[in-house]
């Protein structure tokens, strides 16, 4: 079958609408044309770079008018801002009109409203950790990115979206390790020494930890390295060295040697102390986060004297701002290093009506229900692909009061909402979404289920 385009075709098109993605989209005969940075209502001159047999991608060479909503982003151009070019009120927007457009797919629009969604006074700098490459670039190391859908790698500075001070802790150790003639490594040859470079950083404490992943443990000067880092950066309270050797896309390997200073960070979140290690799972927006599970918090209704499961816990931080609106918690979590740290973090906090359990959750479920526990609230904050059945079964099979769902992904939380309503609940109050990574497409929110007849 022929396409209405073809690949190198220039056309004149006026766009129509934004992906999820954010990326424009104009058609031509029904046709859909995909444009990165493109807005809806400009008319631009694209140009085709690959036509599928339903869609196409195109690449703007120039714009005959330009929305209002626009402005002038180079990052968002490389990909580090997917949303950069778009104002932060229409940003908010479009995080919005995401989750309508997906009820409405649904069917569901009807039946279930969504508020505006919740952004940030300063959309910029809010990340509190960096994870990138390190390549050589004439002679020296440098960090950066690569440019989305290619192996082009972009040198950077400033990151748009990140702590500055993480900016500057990067350049600093940059410099150091520039100092000793290191090299870096090539993903073709898999040769080289010095990978990823990490930083995480307590919003509230300014505490800061530098993560050096190199391939294989030999890192000559490392000691020396370390304590040059530490020296000229009284902020920087621990220096990782992680060995990962494998050929895969995964930054971090197993294995930390702790370099000079501690092994973790602290930092807080509503008043709460959480120890941060190279590998926890940390919200990376902390101001955000705040609003997030404040949102939770009050949605869920808590008086004092309700049982509550979280049943993606991680190192505790929902579970623990839960507990001190809440009789009891139990926080259920797969990875064991997680629990150990959320045990360690109540410790920290003196708080002792919180259960952590490692495994399964739907497995702990079924053993607390054995055990006679009936929680009045359960609730979820699962990755991007949402929730199993197996999962939704259980959890609507405790029969909890109410089911508070935090989702980062708005295509997975639709879907499962649809399954709890099978299993006889329903979304009792207008969901929220909260912008928790301006300037992307990314969008978390907050949704109720309740016993449908309850």
């Amino acid at each position: 079958m022929k396409t209405p385009v073809s690949k190198n075709e220039k056309l004149t098109v006026t766009v129509e609408d934004l992906t999820y993605e954010g990326m424009g989209v104009a058609k031509v005969d029904g046709y859909p044309l995909f444009i990165a940075g493109a807005l809806p209502g400009e008319k631009i001159e694209a140009v085709v770079v690959k036509a599928r047999k339903n869609f196409a991608f195109a690449r703007a060479l120039k714009w005959f008018s330009k929305s209002p909503d626009r402005v002038e982003d180079d990052a968002q151009q490389d990909g580090v801002t997917p949303l950069g070019h778009l104002k932060y009120a229409a940003q908010l927007k479009f995080k919005q009109n995401q989750i309508q457009q997906l009820l409405k797919k649904a069917h569901l629009d009807n039946q279930i409203k969504v508020l505006s969604t919740l952004g940030m006074k300063t959309p910029i700098h809010y990340r509190n950790k960096a994870q990138v490459p390190v390549r050589k670039i004439n002679g020296k190391l440098e960090v950066g990115f690569y440019r989305k859908g290619s192996h082009h790698f972009v040198p950077m500075k400033d990151f748009t979206i990140q702590d500055q001070r993480i900016d500057e802790i990067l350049q600093a150790t940059l410099a150091i390790l520039n100092k000793y003639d290191l090299s870096a490594y090539d993903e073709q040859t898999q040769k080289g020494l010095i990978r990823h470079l990490m930083v995480r950083r307590g919003y509230y404490s300014h505490e800061a930890m530098v993560v050096i992943v190199t391939n294989g443990k030999s890192f000559p000067h490392g000691d020396k390295i370390a304590s040059e880092i530490i020296e000229s950066m009284p902020d920087v309270k621990s220096v990782i060295q992680n060995v990962n050797n494998r050929n895969t896309n995964v930054i971090l390997g197993n294995q930390d040697i702790v370099l000079a200073g501690a092994s973790t960070i602290t930092d807080t979140l509503n008043g709460l102390k959480f120890k941060i290690s190279a590998h926890s799972f940390y919200q990376v927006n902390p101001q955000q986060t705040e609003v997030l599970y404040n949102e939770a918090i009050k949605q869920a209704g808590l008086t004092g004297n309700e049982t509550v499961i979280d049943a993606y816990c991680g190192i505790g931080t929902i579970s623990l701002n839960l507990a001190d609106h809440a009789r009891k918690v139990y926080g259920v979590e797969i990875v064991p290093e997680a629990i150990a740290d959320a045990k360690e973090n109540a410790q920290l906090n003196h708080i002792d009506n919180v259960d952590f359990e490692v495994g399964n959750a739907e497995e702990w479920m079924a053993k607390w229900e054995s055990q006679g526990i009936n929680p009045d609230v359960i609730v979820v904050d699962p990755p991007r692909k949402g929730l199993t059945n197996s999962l939704i079964h259980s959890a609507a099979a405790m029969n909890p009061k109410k089911i508070v769902y935090v989702s980062c992904n708005p295509a997975t939380l639709v879907r499962d909402i649809q399954q709890f309503m099978d299993e006889g609940y329903h979304v009792s109050q207008p969901i929220q979404p909260v912008d928790q990574f301006p300037l992307t497409q990314h969008v978390e929110s907050v949704t109720v289920l309740e016993r449908t007849g309850k």
